[in-house]
């Protein structure tokens, strides 16, 4: 499954998703990794989650960005979910349609039972009509 917590930069969709991922510690029986741009949220994350600091990998397209999250998959058979803040920033989508790689997200999770929640830096108003119902939080 792929969820969505959408609004414009400086709306509190990190604050959201970092209460998410905390909050799911206690629900869930396998590993959680969190992908960001930088460790700034390292002392907010609980430290049964695994934080990836994306900037430090040669991720510089959307593929590449696909490939690394498929390789994190393919390291660790207890990952129930995996989280993306600045999603659009990581992924290397800024400015681009991020429904084909959603989709790519979505038969992943479906194969691998791996669930992503994701914040995106874009109005609910300015998503793909094929992913709003994907929006878990509008801000």
């Amino acid at each position: 499954m792929v969820q969505l917590i959408v609004g414009k930069k400086g709306k509190g969709k990190t604050k959201h998703l970092l209460d998410k991922v905390n909050g799911q510690i206690k629900e869930v029986n396998g590993n959680i990794v969190y992908l960001d741009k930088s460790t700034k949220h390292m002392y907010e994350l609980n430290n049964k989650v695994r934080l990836i600091d994306v900037s430090d990998f040669l991720v510089e397209d959307c593929a590449a960005f696909l490939g690394f999250v498929s390789g994190i998959i393919s390291q660790d058979h207890d990952l129930q979910q995996m989280y993306f803040d600045s999603f659009l920033k990581i992924a290397n989508l800024e400015d681009q349609d991020i429904a084909p790689v959603v989709d790519k997200l979505e038969k992943i999770s479906k194969k691998f039972c791996v669930d992503f929640i994701m914040s995106v830096s874009l109005d609910k108003e300015e998503l793909p009509e094929a992913l709003k119902e994907k929006v878990i939080i509008s801000l």
